[in-house]
């Protein structure tokens, strides 16, 4: 149907004779099927996918052959396997161009159900954003994933200044007494302990790690539980009193500069290949936020893992 219609891709020259790095389309939105578990899970995510133009002479590329081709890949459950086919063949159907590299970038995000610190059968949901990137060249799949995780961090500085406060207010109440029965000690704890208050804020940790190409699935459960774990304090959902005060005992018990939030996720992270980590303390003290980052190429854990 198409024999009689103009092609200037084929039959134009470029004004510029120049080869181009990529050539493609970004903010595709598509459905995907995460194979994250037991039961695929689809998620709305924006794809941005390209190949590279090397040919100076060739006007451009074929944009409805990579759209039609990602159409097709992610009828099917997202894996390494599916995303070393999608773009080997991105670069099969650019011969023409002699195409020799192809790309693709995911974002979404990954809801996943999370259950309360103690109280049984209560649970929520929790969304975390994700990014995928690929890469294939001389059949080779260069495969990194990004995940964002919000935490709460509680200023071990505060809390020691705080401490010393309550510390010189009981002090003061109880002057002249040599001794203080524990009623008395107990019933001033409940009523002034927290004269003072540390200051804690929501806080978020961006992770990026390489995959094998021959892993089963992306591994992105696997990759938060070890990052919520290393931190002790990741947000909750859905809670009752007990879980609260659950929650601030974990806030107390895992005091934490940007700088110790850093260290504890990157040594989380040994066994993954080039990780790289942001953490980033959203200040209640301050307008600003502090940051650390670590690991290879921490440029690439800077920005947020989803823009949807």
């Amino acid at each position: 149907m198409n024999i009689s219609l103009p092609d200037v891709s084929l039959t134009e020259c470029p004004a510029v004779l120049a080869p181009l790095d990529w050539v493609g389309m970004q903010g595709i939105d598509v459905p995907l099927w995460l194979a994250e578990f037991e039961a695929p899970q689809q998620v709305h995510a924006q794809a941005d996918i390209q190949v590279d133009l090397p040919q100076p002479h060739t006007k451009g590329i074929h944009m409805s052959r990579l759209y039609r081709l990602l159409d097709e890949a992610v009828q099917q459950p997202l894996t390494p396997t599916l995303l070393a086919q999608l773009l080997a063949d991105a670069i099969h159907s650019h011969a023409d161009c002699h195409s020799r590299r192809a790309r693709l970038q995911l974002r979404f995000a990954l809801l996943a159900r999370r259950a309360a610190l103690l109280t049984p059968g209560l649970a929520g949901w929790k969304s975390y954003p994700v990014q995928v990137r690929a890469q294939w060249q001389d059949g080779h799949l260069s495969l990194h994933t990004s995940v964002e995780i919000v935490y709460s961090s509680t200023c071990p500085c505060s809390a020691a200044l705080t401490r010393q406060l309550v510390e010189q207010a009981f002090t003061a109440h109880f002057a002249g007494q040599e001794q203080v029965s524990r009623s008395d000690a107990a019933a001033w704890l409940r009523q002034q302990a927290t004269l003072a208050t540390p200051h804690s804020q929501r806080s978020v940790a961006r992770v990026r790690v390489s995959l094998p190409a021959t892993a089963a699935t992306l591994g992105l459960l696997p990759l938060i539980d070890t990052v919520e774990a290393a931190l002790a304090t990741p947000v909750q959902t859905a809670v009752k009193r007990a879980d609260e005060q659950a929650f601030a005992r974990l806030n107390g018990q895992n005091l934490m500069f940007v700088e110790d939030a850093a260290r504890r996720v990157q040594q989380a992270l040994h066994e993954y290949q080039d990780a790289s980590v942001q953490v980033q303390h959203l200040e209640s003290l301050h307008p600003h936020d502090a940051v650390a980052w670590a690991g290879p190429d921490h440029t690439q854990a800077t920005a947020p893992a989803s823009h949807l």
